[in-house]
């Protein structure tokens, strides 16, 4: 099947171990070899997502039609009805496998780009680093006061860091989505700018996203996500839990994917 084909190509990818310092010509091929490689998977994943999605539509649209006809042979449609909803359930089941692929899918970054951002996280407790993913953590909470998409002070020179590690010439080759998460704490007491978790989520990446540009990473590199508190990373159910899933996550990424 070429769903599982493609899962399979992004393991293999995955499993391509770097070294550090310079790379010779053949590596530096092997580089580009992996990246067109990873391109055409997340084409393929894209491919696939679009069409899961227009059947999941004709679904919905023949589930609609199929409810408005319960008056007559009630019993055989509830079946029908019964079967589009499991059929429904697991399509969306396979968007959201589809479109979690499509955000981890990513390649093993350029040594020296690897180091700077290794480096960059080292030097502040609240951002982690995952050199298997090429993806930063900052904790939400070293960047925003609470129930606030405003950047702290004592964080902008920090995101300014990154920008310019982003800009450099390894860091230039990628693009960068910039994905808000939260807890499951619901609005308080800015509910006004921003109604929901989801809400909140998406106008930190904004406001991240923007730090970025205004240090010179171009726009169209550029991308933001929320997840809201829909991904949460340990248990909700304490504070420091919490505190662990209120974050923003700077996923870099092959350009165009």
């Amino acid at each position: 099947m070429r769903i599982a084909k493609l899962f399979v190509v992004i393991i293999v990818a995955s499993m391509v171990i770097w070294g550090s310092g310079c790379i010779s010509a053949q590596e530096h091929e092997g580089l580009k070899d992996q990246n067109r490689i990873q391109a055409q998977t997340i084409d393929d994943l894209r491919r696939d997502l679009g069409e899961a999605t227009i059947e999941l539509n004709q679904l919905k649209s023949k589930l609609a039609a199929l409810q408005g006809q319960m008056s007559v042979g009630a019993s055989a449609k509830d079946a029908e009805i019964a079967a589009l909803e499991a059929d429904i359930a697991a399509k969306k089941a396979l968007i959201e496998k589809l479109r979690a692929a499509m955000l981890t899918s990513t390649v093993k970054l350029p040594t020296g780009l690897n180091m700077a951002l290794r480096d960059f996280a080292a030097n502040n407790d609240t951002i982690t680093f995952d050199e298997e993913s090429g993806v930063l953590k900052f904790q939400s909470d070293f960047l925003f006061k609470s129930g606030s998409d405003k950047v702290q002070p004592g964080a902008i020179d920090a995101v300014k860091m990154l920008g310019t590690i982003l800009t450099s010439s390894d860091g230039e080759k990628f693009h960068v989505i910039v994905a808000g998460n939260t807890d499951n704490d619901p609005i308080k007491y800015s509910k006004a700018l921003h109604p929901t978790n989801w809400h909140l989520s998406v106008h930190r990446g904004i406001a991240v996203l923007n730090q970025l540009a205004g240090n010179g990473v171009a726009n169209e590199r550029l991308s933001v996500r929320g997840f809201g508190e829909f991904r949460p990373v340990t248990s909700n159910d304490t504070k420091e839990g919490k505190a662990a899933n209120r974050r923003v996550e700077i996923f870099i990424i092959p350009a165009g994917s």
